[in-house]
């Protein structure tokens, strides 16, 4: 059901080294670093943490759900704009987390950053 989740912090530094040592006694490490988002975990990042200017005391999560395919994703956004969703990001392939990642990103009615994901989607969903 959750493919991977993160949350704002409001000192990167800071954060990564705390999560660096803590997730790293359990065999965790950073496994991707975009400067202002770090990814944590064994094979793929599952845990995010992330900075942007201005964050304040109630900063949104990322929440990322499995879907089995690239159509799964589409249904999914079309029922969460429905819904009332704010839309972040349409569907599409993001080939800068990988070529087979295909996502798209919502804002939930209370504020919260969230995603359907497939993960063996080709060009041609």
């Amino acid at each position: 059901m959750i493919d991977h989740f993160g949350i704002n912090v409001a000192d990167l530094p800071r954060a990564a080294a705390f999560y660096d040592s803590v997730l790293g006694t359990f065999g965790h490490k950073r496994l991707m670093d975009f400067g202002v988002a770090i990814g944590y975990g064994t094979d793929q990042p599952q845990f995010w943490i992330s900075t942007f200017d201005g964050v304040g005391a109630n900063r949104e999560t990322h929440v990322a759900f499995t879907a089995q395919s690239a159509a799964a994703v589409r249904t999914w956004f079309a029922a969460a704009v429905d819904a009332g969703a704010e839309v972040l990001h349409e569907p599409r392939l993001w080939p800068e987390y990988h070529e087979h990642y295909y996502g798209a990103f919502v804002r939930d009615p209370d504020g919260n950053n969230v995603e359907a994901v497939c993960h063996t989607a080709s060009p041609d969903d």
